[in-house]
Formats: C-alpha cells, sequence, structure tokens
C-alpha cells in the first residue's frame, strides 16, 4: 500500500509574513490631508471663539451710529452756542449752557411738572398693576384672554390714545364732564388747570403701561414656589396675608426694577403732553410742560440747540442717577434677602 505525499510549497523568496510596503507611499496620512487637517481645526477654533461676537456685532455698529455718535455729538453741542438755522457754526461756551439752566425758572417748572406727572403716574399704576396680577395669578376661567387684553393699551400708538383721552377731557363735549354733571358737579377745564392738567396727562400714561408692569408681575409671582403658599395656608394665612408676607417679599427685586423702568420713562415723558396741548408750551402756562418739551421748544422753536443739548443731556445725568439709585437698592435688597434667609 503506497502513501503519496503532497511536495511542500516553495518558501517564500522576499517579504515573509510582513506586508510589503510600496516605495511610493509613506506610512500615514499624506501630508497634504495632515494640512488640510489642521486649517479644519483651526477654522473651528476661530468660529467656536469668534462667531458670537459677530452674531452680536450688528447691535453694538448700530448702536454706536445711532445711540453712542449722537450722545456724544450732543455733548459736544452743549458746550456751545449753537443755532438751529446755521447748524454747522459752533462758538465755544464751555459750560455756560449748563450754567443757564440753574437761573432757568422755566427748566424749573418743566422739572417740577416731571416730578409731579411722574409721581401722579407711577404710583398708582404700579399699585393697580401689583393688585391684577395677584387676580391674575390664581386659577380663572379666561384667563389667557385677560392676559392678552392687559397688553392691547401698550400696542395702542400713543397718538391714537392721546387724542381718545383729549376728547374725553373736553371742556363742552367730553364725556367725563358729561358724567360729572350728571351728579351735579360743574365742568371742568381740564387743561386749564395745573393739577388737572397734570393728572389728564397722567392718566394716559396709567392706561398705557398698567398692563405691561401687570404682566411683568404676574411672571414673577409664577416663579415663587407653590411651597411658600402651602405652608403659609397650613399656618392659618389668609390670601391677604399671604400677599403681604409671601408675594410682597419675593418680589422685591421685580418692584425695584418696575418702579426705576417707570421712572426713566416718566423723566422722557414727551409724546402725551405735547398731543394732549397740540403745542410745545404744555398748556397756557405751562402747567404741564415736560423736560422733553422744553427741550423740544428751545430747540426747535427758539433755535438754540447749544441750550437743547444742555437739557438733553442734564435728563441723561438724571437717568444716571436713577440707574446708580436702582444699583444701590439692590445691593440693599440682596443683602437683607441674604440676612433673611
Amino acid at each position: 500500500m503506497t502513501t503519496d505525499h503532497a511536495s511542500a510549497a516553495p518558501p517564500v523568496t522576499s517579504g515573509g509574513a510582513a506586508p510589503r510596503h510600496d516605495s511610493g507611499k509613506a506610512d500615514g496620512p499624506s501630508s497634504q490631508e495632515q494640512k488640510r487637517t489642521e486649517r479644519r481645526s483651526r477654522w473651528y477654533r476661530w468660529d467656536l471663539k469668534y462667531s458670537p461676537y459677530a452674531f452680536i456685532s450688528p447691535f453694538f455698529l448700530f448702536f454706536a451710529a445711532f445711540g453712542l455718535f449722537p450722545l456724544l455729538y450732543t455733548g459736544w453741542a452743549a458746550m456751545h452756542q449753537v443755532s438751529m438755522t446755521n447748524p454747522n457754526e459752533m462758538e465755544w461756551v464751555g459750560f455756560e449752557n449748563f450754567s443757564r439752566l440753574w437761573d432757568d425758572e422755566f427748566f424749573w417748572n418743566a422739572l417740577r411738572n416731571t416730578f409731579t406727572i411722574g409721581l401722579i403716574s407711577t404710583v398708582p399704576q404700579l399699585l393697580m398693576a401689583l393688585g391684577l396680577a395677584h387676580i391674575l395669578n390664581y386659577r380663572m376661567r379666561g384667563s389667557m384672554m385677560f392676559r392678552v387684553a392687559m397688553l392691547t393699551p401698550y400696542a395702542t400708538s400713543v397718538a391714537a390714545a392721546t387724542l381718545v383721552f383729549a376728547m374725553l377731557y373736553g371742556r363742552d363735549y367730553g364725556m367725563i364732564n358729561w358724567a360729572l354733571d350728571l351728579v351735579g358737579i360743574d365742568p371742568v377745564s381740564w387743561e386749564a388747570g395745573t393739577w388737572s392738567s397734570q393728572f389728564a396727562v397722567s392718566s394716559i400714561v396709567i392706561w398705557r403701561w398698567t398692563g405691561y408692569n401687570t404682566l411683568i408681575y404676574l411672571a414673577a409671582m409664577q416663579a415663587v414656589p407653590n411651597d411658600l403658599y402651602e405652608s403659609a395656608s397650613l399656618d392659618g394665612a389668609s390670601r391677604w396675608q399671604q400677599f403681604r408676607h409671601v408675594t410682597i417679599p419675593a418680589l422685591r427685586p421685580t418692584i425695584l426694577f418696575t418702579v426705576v423702568v417707570s421712572t426713566i420713562g416718566a423723566t422722557q415723558l414727551f409724546g402725551e403732553a405735547f398731543l394732549l396741548a397740540g403745542s410745545e408750551n404744555g398748556g397756557s402756562q405751562s402747567q404741564y410742560q415736560t423736560l422733553g418739551l422744553y427741550m423740544y421748544e428751545t430747540g426747535w422753536f427758539n433755535l438754540h440747540l447749544g441750550r437743547a443739548a444742555a437739557i438733553a443731556w442734564t435728563m441723561f445725568l438724571l437717568l444716571i442717577i436713577i440707574g446708580i439709585l436702582y444699583w444701590v437698592l439692590t445691593r440693599l435688597v440682596g443683602k437683607s434677602n441674604g440676612e433673611e434667609a
């Protein structure tokens, strides 16, 4: 019996078990691919670092063109005597335009009117907004409809709202005097008296901004934890006591914010008083002429652009002071909350 033996394979002459390398190819990626990878990595780092600045740059460009430059140029014009008839000719007077405001009775009258109108409009407005927000914070039918209705006055044009209120406060045919006549009260000349005219202007501001502040308070109230109300309810606190001892302390930062914003808006008050009077004088005796109206009259009717610029910068400095007070009050409230905690 014969056995067949297969012949062994011939040995490999070169290369052995190791893979064969072509002499024309380098180990790993090519130099071009490596450069491309490095370039992509560099672009990615630049994109991650500088893209946020590119996204917000349009705001700063527009602010520099339409906010910062007019502010600085107004400050430069406030140091000069400039006429509306020839605004390119400026005569350096330093701080004379500011010092003249100190002895200007019309400026102090406008400042006093701005303060009283702001006080009459801000305090009732925020109190009403706080109460309305407290009501809307509870579950009720049609709450979303009421919330949308709160923003309707804010969305209304200033001109349209003021013209409607001007008809309501009319001397002979106004609806308010008609209602007063029904209860035996003589008609009131709303635009002639000092307090009556300021009340009329304030009522327009209250009507327009109460709903806006209501929604701000409502958003803050909804952020208050329900556990606080449940604990107060278990302790026997009524809704009024919960509002005083839970809601108000939690809303103190928001209340400070709305007070400051409303004060800034009152300092810049212009449209309501201008349209109610129909002129820049703010009544026959300037009884409700605000700082905005006085600046408008000085620059565009008396043709003193330098003095008008000084009034504008005085208003700006007042707003800075208000902002500093807001910062101080915020710090004090924060410290008091930390001590109570």
